[in-house]
């Protein structure tokens, strides 16, 4: 904004507040206000107003106000990576209220994530509905929205798909779930929980995502749905939504299992990356197909049984992950040994009127499951007897399993190495750190406050998109926060089997607090709570008599940090990663 003087023939010249717009290579300028009623010193103190100088005084009395000041950087950011990602022709190629309405609360999410009507009681004091023109909306128009979401949630993971994924791809997937605190929803059923929040059902759902974390397809089921019976609905959204050809597909030892393997025989197109249980492990141990000395000059080595015919394995052996099991596992010992022998006390102390074989029973059950260890001591129980002891065949069978873990898979040695192998097993940490996002304090998308199943579908898909916007943003802004920015190549050539050591260059950023231009290094929330102070001010100059004369916005200059930041997000890469 500046001000513009404009000669008039016969009467004295048009002072007028403007701004310059630019239409293509055409710049037109704006006219805001008429100033001409304000004294030379006034529209000289307005000048230097607008120039960011010192703020100066219109004569008698401060006539400059600000009425307002909101939140806004934040804002200018998550928009600026959403151009840049061109989200909204991701979710529909025209513009429409829907639309604008699921951009909106997909930005909510990243930057002040809460339910659907805290969302609306919250965007007046932030300028993100005033950007997106949609200040008037009502929490029923979000819940439509959803709806509107979910029914293009296909088209919008194929547009994903091809800009993220390709043919002999790594594809990662992996299941979580969250609770429900309702009793109306049909996808709330009780099952395996992974939050801790016993006594409350839950709703479950898979998550893809390409080799560097960045989430493609997010599927949701019933409560009580087992890991295993979803995989074959990724594979073939993979196949047929997806059109691919050929990719490789990685997941935990819960979601590729034996039978899923049996029936992808018949599809040498699709590749897999799983890893054996512990009990497989054991087998191979006790059959001596599967040596300790193997590990005695290396942590990792192919072995073969005709077990897994067709298939290729990959055991390897960390030290520090073996000394943690075992320290872990002596803990786990004394604290059940400690509970055990309060009872064994208790019993003594019951001379006059002995404990019954089934009292006691009942005391040692609720002891000796509390720590899961309960098949390591071996129990003697009477009618006023109980002794216990440790069983040291059993803790001798489990600690050869120690430090010990098996990456299986069908891809040809030529394509793939053993230590690649590894590493892209490895990789599903990606995915395990995009639920950590969703769930935690980045984008809250538990607890679930809706009903409808095609509410909570279009929520939790929201909340995929919302995470794809955070990670591009975590990427671009990786020098300002302590992100280690050279983990990438260290991936491809670490040690797949030690333990992941930090670059020279993320321990000094650490313990500096500071990157490499100076910069004090942030927490991901903590430079979004930076960049807000980026504020949208209203502004009114008044006459003497009070009377508003002109009225403007003016943005708060921003900060090094805060330049800085807008910068990288104009010039950090998004396609396909």
């Amino acid at each position: 904004m500046y001000i513009d003087v404009v000669p008039n023939r016969n009467s004295p010249p048009a002072v007028l507040l403007r701004k310059s717009v630019r239409m293509g290579n055409k710049v037109r300028k704006e006219t805001l206000a008429n100033l001409s009623e304000l004294s030379p010193a006034q529209i000289e103190a307005m000048r230097k107003v607008l120039g960011s100088d010192t703020p100066a005084d219109f004569g008698d009395a401060q006539r400059f106000y600000i009425t307002r000041s909101t939140p806004h950087g934040h804002v200018q950011a998550a928009l600026r990576m959403a151009q840049r990602l061109g989200l909204e022709r991701l979710i529909a190629a025209k513009h429409s209220r829907q639309r604008s309405l699921v951009m909106a609360m997909i930005l909510a999410r990243v930057l002040f994530p809460a339910s659907k009507l805290a969302t609306v009681a919250q965007w007046p004091h932030n300028t993100l509905a005033a950007e997106l023109g949609v200040q008037d909306a009502t929490e029923d128009e979000l819940y439509a929205a959803l709806q509107w979401l979910q029914e293009r949630q296909p088209a919008i993971e194929q547009r994903l798909a091809q800009r993220h994924l390709q043919d002999n791809a790594q594809v990662y997937y992996d299941l979580s779930s969250s609770y429900y605190t309702g009793r109306h929803c049909p996808l709330a059923a009780f099952g395996h929980d992974r939050d801790g929040k016993t006594g409350f059902p839950i709703i479950v759902y898979g998550l893809l995502t390409n080799d560097q974390g960045c989430p493609v397809a997010m599927q949701v089921y019933q409560g009580n749905t087992a890991d295993p019976s979803t995989v074959n609905d990724q594979v073939q959204k993979l196949r047929t939504s997806f059109g691919l050809e050929h990719v490789t597909l990685v997941g935990d030892r819960g979601a590729i299992t034996q039978t899923h393997i049996d029936e992808w025989k018949d599809h040498p197109e699709l590749g897999w990356i799983g890893a054996l249980r512990s009990s497989a492990i054991a087998k191979l141990l006790r059959e001596k197909a599967l040596e300790p000395s193997l590990f005695d000059r290396q942590n990792l080595a192919e072995i073969h049984s005709p077990d897994f015919p067709e298939e290729r394995l990959v055991a390897c052996f960390n030290l520090e992950l073996c000394q943690e099991r075992r320290r872990k596992r002596e803990d786990l010992l004394v604290c059940t040994e400690k509970r055990l022998e309060r009872i064994r006390r208790s019993v003594e102390r019951h001379k006059a009127k002995p404990l019954t074989a089934q009292q006691i029973a009942e005391k040692v059950g609720q002891a000796k499951n509390q720590y899961k260890v309960a098949k390591h001591f071996i129990f003697d129980i009477a009618d006023g007897h109980f002794t216990f002891q440790r069983n040291k065949q059993s803790i001798e069978q489990e600690q050869q399993l120690d430090g010990i873990y098996i990456i299986r898979t069908n891809e040809p040695a030529d394509k793939l190495s053993p230590q690649d192998a590894v590493r892209q097993y490895k990789g599903l940490s990606r995915v395990e750190r995009a639920f950590r996002c969703l769930k935690s304090v980045d984008l809250l998308i538990r607890p679930v406050y809706l009903r409808e199943p095609t509410h909570v579908r279009g929520h939790f898909f929201m909340c995929m998109l919302a995470y794809y916007l955070q990670h591009h943003l975590r990427n671009a802004w990786a020098e300002l926060l302590y992100a280690d920015e050279e983990l990438p190549e260290l991936r491809r050539t670490r040690d797949p089997v030690a333990k992941a050591e930090a670059s020279p260059s993320a321990k000094l950023k650490k313990l500096t607090h500071k990157n490499t231009a100076g910069f004090g290094v942030q927490g991901f929330q903590t430079l979004l709570k930076a960049m807000a102070t980026l504020t949208h001010n209203h502004c009114e100059l008044r006459n003497e008599k009070g009377a508003v004369v002109a009225k403007f916005i003016k943005y708060a200059e921003p900060t090094a940090l805060q330049r800085r930041a807008l910068d990288l997000l104009e010039v950090c890469p998004v396609r396909g990663s």
